[in-house]
């Protein structure tokens, strides 16, 4: 299995001093990769500052900020500041690539017989899985609003789509959807 790479990353937040109880002094930037929205750790160039969601180059030519990656960042390192911003990332990227979400909801597929890929979204059952199967037989669906709309009683599949986002991220589950 090839290990794609992101060449660009979001400043979750800057530690220019590093963490606070590891007694090292290096400066760090917590990110996250722009399409493979893997957590990161990056050294930064000397005199270099960062701002909140800043996009910074993380590929393999030049760079001009990050002067290399450090590697994964274990989710237990994150910051509440790199937190918080990764939830309002996640909901940035869902709201931009709406129709990749959307498509999801009109081709998953069953995992087993006993689970369906649907029902890996955080407040899908089977009752929600079988009401979005029979509406997507009739026509696909063409939004988010669409499909809250067509199946009944559904939780938003918005907010469904970013709490898994988030639980691919953090909790690194079994079975993954999106990352």
């Amino acid at each position: 299995m090839i290990k794609k790479k992101d060449d660009y990353a979001f400043v979750l937040d800057y530690l220019p001093y590093g963490y606070p109880l590891e007694g090292k002094m290096n400066p760090i930037v917590q990110a996250v990769g722009e399409n493979h929205l893997s957590l990161l750790e990056l050294v930064p160039s000397k005199g270099a500052s960062f701002v909140l969601d800043e996009k910074v180059y993380i590929g393999p030519d030049k760079r001009d900020k990050i002067y290399f990656i450090k590697g994964r960042l274990p989710q237990e390192k994150l910051t509440e500041t790199a937190k918080i911003q990764l939830q309002k990332l996640i909901e940035k990227v869902v709201a931009e690539q709406e129709k990749k979400y959307v498509d999801f909801f009109n081709t998953a597929q069953a995992i087993n017989t006993r689970l369906h890929r649907l029902e890996l979204l955080p407040g899908l059952g089977k009752k929600h899985t079988k009401g979005i199967v029979e509406a997507r037989t009739e026509k696909p669906f063409e939004s988010f609003e669409d499909i809250k709309e067509r199946v009944k009683g559904i939780p938003d599949p918005k907010k469904a789509v970013e709490r898994r986002l988030w639980e691919e991220i953090m909790e690194n589950p079994r079975q993954r959807i999106f990352i």
